[in-house]
């Protein structure tokens, strides 16, 4: 009888992997499409003058890898007609380094790309100073998380909406406007349960214009109720501002932007 066990044990592993079947996904793949990173950053007291574009496609759900746009044309031009050309140094990134940046004047973005033009109009949005961080306590789930709140003046009689990046760990960001604070000190708020003692964060705030305000609100409510995953729902496609003048059909995805930013470091106490 001891001599059945292994046999008998063998049997009952060969049932159980014989259950398991592999399930191919077969998820349907449309055509690539161009996808604009085009964020035009002014630190305040900084030139301004190196600037990335940066041009993918989309991929497939599974894909490892994004793929880079390559051989495309990219240019900038100012309302008062001057041209900023970015040349290509890497796959997909395309840079200018004489790039001159103007407070509230009005650019004009144009990619050709695969034989078709794509546009988008930004104005470069100003933005407050950082004044300072105060820190407290009481954040979190558990009320025990360090609170950290970084100060500004927003303008008076001016309508304005934000871009914040808290820099710890993993990125961070929030959007705001100034319809309850205008012309207060105001503060963005963040808290992280890893924050300690000696720990170097980073505040950045954005200038943002209306349109990509409400073009991140709409992305960070998706983001907030959607997993994405494979099975879920898929969200309403958000599109930015970039126009496809040769094919309306052949839309691409991502936003042209222009922002003066400042940043303000701060160590944990």
């Amino acid at each position: 009888m001891p001599n059945l066990k292994i046999p008998m044990l063998l049997l009952i592993l060969l049932g159980i992997y014989s259950c398991e079947e592999v399930v191919d996904v077969d998820l349907e793949e449309s055509e690539p499409r161009l996808v604009v990173e085009a964020s035009i950053l002014w630190k305040k007291e900084s030139t301004g003058n190196f600037q990335i574009i940066r041009l993918t496609t989309t991929a497939p759900f599974f894909a490892d890898s994004t793929p880079p746009a390559e051989g495309a044309e990219v240019s900038v031009k100012s309302e008062n007609g001057i041209l900023y050309v970015f040349e290509e140094l890497e796959p997909g990134f395309y840079i200018n380094d004489v790039f001159e940046p103007e407070l509230n004047r009005s650019y004009n973005l144009e990619i050709i790309y695969n034989d078709e033009v794509y546009t988008a109009t930004e104005s470069l949005m100003p933005v407050s100073s950082l004044e300072y961080v105060e820190q407290s306590t009481g954040g979190g789930f558990g009320g025990e998380d360090i609170e950290l709140r970084a100060y500004y003046n927003d303008p008076p009689d001016v309508k304005n909406y934000y871009f914040f990046r808290f820099l710890f760990e993993d990125l961070s960001i929030q959007i705001s406007e100034d319809e309850f604070t205008d012309g207060n000190l105001t503060f963005a708020y963040f808290s992280n349960e890893n924050l300690v003692p000696g720990e170097d964060v980073e505040f950045e705030i954005q200038g943002s214009s209306k349109r990509f305000y409400e073009y991140m609100f709409i992305l960070r409510s998706q983001a907030g109720t959607n997993g994405g995953g494979p099975f879920q729902t898929q969200p309403t496609t958000v599109r930015g501002n970039i126009i496809n003048t040769t094919n309306s059909e052949n839309f691409a995805f991502g936003y042209f932007r222009l922002s003066e930013t400042d940043f303000l470091s701060y160590t944990i106490q």
